[in-house]
């Protein structure tokens, strides 16, 4: 039996849309597309030379484009039919998001939650059910009050001045998260936006943003195809701090009843 490990550009379906790159990454295109016509092969290191850029600006600007790595997206630009990878990429655009990652996020988000007596998860559609995973291993490692809820109503109607709402979204964009936040404000309820993609445009809407990455998941896949890795990647190193602190406690406690006996 023949396995095949590649498969052609044209059978790859990519929806390219140039709308929804900032001017940087519009010039970045038009930079290479130009390039193009008078470059037979075009490295990455030459093509951020010409736009003015660093190579890492190209390769998070090839990634929202929708495609893997630069080769492949220069296929495109050159409009040859030759065998790329068919891998997602996934694992690794998670190694690059950990070498850049701000672990700040982590004590910020931390000490958060110790200053709430109840914590509300919120989220839409896949990142609910992230938001349920984090409330069972939140309500086992600590005394909080903790719920995860996908619904305005049920989240407004348990929101207090003692509550931290925790929002968790990929994009941001899926559904606006504008009408909860207002009415935690009106119930002086500390809210915060967690997102993945580095949508610095919310800036305007929301006060509080936990940016987990500054790129995009490709702009081909819908909301509710985006990877949720991260959140978990995020949730675990949480928990798995709670639990280093609460085992560290007890040894603490069985030292200190060991000394009084």
């Amino acid at each position: 039996m023949c396995n095949n490990s590649t498969v052609s550009l044209h059978q790859i379906m990519l929806n390219i849309d140039l709308n929804n790159l900032n001017n940087l990454e519009q010039k970045i295109h038009h930079t290479i597309m130009q390039s193009s016509k008078d470059i037979k092969h075009l490295p990455i290191t030459k093509a951020a030379e010409l736009c003015g850029c660093t190579i890492s600006k190209v390769s998070k600007f090839v990634q929202k484009l929708g495609f893997n790595n630069y080769k492949q997206y220069m296929n495109y630009v050159y409009g040859q039919d030759t065998p790329i990878d068919p891998r997602s990429g996934e694992l690794e655009r998670i190694r690059d998001i950990l070498d850049r990652f701000d672990f700040s996020l982590l004590d910020k988000m931390i000490d958060l939650i110790n200053s709430h007596e109840k914590i509300i998860l919120f989220g839409y559609g896949p990142s609910y059910y992230c938001m349920q995973y984090f409330e069972y291993k939140l309500r086992y490692i600590t005394n909080k009050l903790v719920f995860a809820v996908q619904e305005e109503q049920s989240a407004e109607a348990i929101m207090d001045e003692n509550s931290l709402l925790i929002a968790f979204s990929v994009t941001g964009e899926f559904k606006s998260f504008s009408r909860i936040f207002a009415f935690a404000k009106n119930k002086n309820c500390e809210a915060v936006l967690v997102l993945e993609e580095y949508n610095t445009a919310l800036l305007n809407e929301y006060n509080n943003i936990f940016f987990l990455t500054k790129s995009f998941q490709p702009l081909d896949l819908l909301p509710h195809e985006k990877s949720r890795t991260v959140f978990f990647i995020f949730i675990e190193e949480i928990l798995q701090r709670f639990i280093i602190v609460n085992r560290q406690k007890n040894r603490d406690l069985s030292q200190t009843e060991e000394k009084d006996n």
